[in-house]
């Protein structure tokens, strides 16, 4: 039977250099690469907050290369 204990961990979200998020216990150094984004709460406040701010979800270096093809486009 799984466990019911209701999740209390304070979380924060967390964004690498690809602007990619997620969560991470905020009571924890961040993994290697990954810096604070500024938000920290329950994990439903924290993933409500990734899904408002986390619009575009292709990785940075894929949208400027993206970006750059449709210049030469132009």
């Amino acid at each position: 039977m799984a466990d019911e204990r209701e999740d209390t961990t304070i979380y924060k979200v967390v964004v690498n250099h690809e602007e990619q998020y997620s969560i991470w216990p905020a009571d924890r150094e961040n993994a290697l690469g990954w810096k604070d984004a500024g938000k920290q709460g329950p994990k439903a406040e924290c993933l409500e907050y990734i899904k408002q701010v986390w619009t575009d979800m292709r990785p940075l270096s894929l949208r400027k290369k993206m970006e750059e093809q449709a210049q030469l486009k132009n």
